[in-house]
């Protein structure tokens, strides 16, 4: 299994990588990315939104000589919050590489399709989608992101984008896993040549204990979590699951070693219920009053939550 994607701007991308929601006290991201890094990850999400990105930064440039590595040897991912979409996009692109103390972000996406405070079906989202996506080129054709993408986006969002962009989105992030097989979304990307990446690949800890799940991880002498993953990567999906426990960022990315068969992709696809752990931006394009993003109601208790 190939452990790198070619992107269709030519840039390697790591299908494996670490995702760092929720991963904010510098100790503890210090730490993991100190295991992380110790292990073999080379790719790393954040995003303004996680309030984790000069902790990052900072870690990075003590642990990438502690194993004798350069900035070039990492692959690092960040998105542009929802408050920022329009005008504020440009700023808040260099703010997220100030903060990450790093000339270039490998991978820079809009983290979602509606700008915070708007209601989901107000007509602004767009005309913002579009502002933000022209302050993203500008930035890519200085050398400040190396790719660009989009996450949470539909087909409807795609395609928008693909009709008036100049530079094609790279990459889509979305949730996806066993109980949501997006295979409609999946095939669009394929078709224009946008590579998948899923999060929430462990269905937040749910699929993990699925029967089917555990039966194959009996088969394969494997963990479920690694049945997850593998069924992921062997599709040509990215994958970035999180974690603070060593043992399990140590046994996540340890899938590379074995496939499953096409029968036992299928199967685990026929767990597919529709079923979302995360926020559904679905909700942009639908026409209900006072409907506000489920994005951005669960980001702000999270925040409101943490200080």
């Amino acid at each position: 299994m190939a452990q790198t994607i070619e992107l269709n701007n030519g840039v390697q991308m790591p299908i494996f990588g670490l995702g760092t929601f929720r991963i904010r006290d510098y100790d503890v991201v210090y730490k993991t990315l100190d295991i992380a890094l110790n292990i073999g990850y080379r790719s790393f999400d954040t995003a303004a939104v996680y309030h984790n990105e000069h902790a990052i930064g900072c870690a990075l440039k003590t642990l990438l000589p502690k194993y004798g590595l350069s900035r070039k040897d990492i692959f690092i991912t960040s998105k542009l919050a929802p408050k920022d979409h329009g005008l504020e996009a440009e700023s808040a692109c260099n703010h997220s590489l100030q903060q990450l103390d790093i000339d270039f972000v490998d991978l820079y996406l809009i983290h979602w399709p509606g700008k915070q405070g708007l209601k989901a079906e107000d007509a602004k989202n767009k005309d913002y989608r579009k502002q933000s996506w022209k302050a993203m080129e500008k930035l890519y054709k200085n050398g400040k992101f190396r790719a660009l993408g989009v996450s949470n986006y539909t087909i409807s969002h795609l395609q928008e984008l693909l009709d008036k962009c100049e530079i094609k989105p790279a990459v889509l992030q979305v949730e996806y896993h066993p109980k949501l097989v997006q295979t409609d979304l999946l095939k669009f990307c394929q078709h224009n040549n946008i590579h998948l990446q899923a999060y929430s690949s462990l269905g937040v800890g749910n699929l993990v204990s699925e029967p089917k799940i555990i039966e194959l991880a009996k088969k394969y002498k494997k963990t479920p979590a690694q049945i997850l993953l593998c069924w992921s990567t062997q599709q040509g999906i990215g994958v970035i699951p999180k974690s603070v426990n060593p043992d399990r960022i140590a046994e996540n990315i340890n899938i590379f070693d074995f496939h499953l068969s096409t029968q036992d992709i299928t199967e685990i696809s026929s767990l597919n219920s529709g079923t979302r752990y995360c926020w559904d931006p679905q909700g942009i394009y639908k026409k209900k009053k006072n409907q506000f993003s489920h994005f951005q109601l669960q980001m702000h208790k999270y925040y409101l939550d943490k200080g």
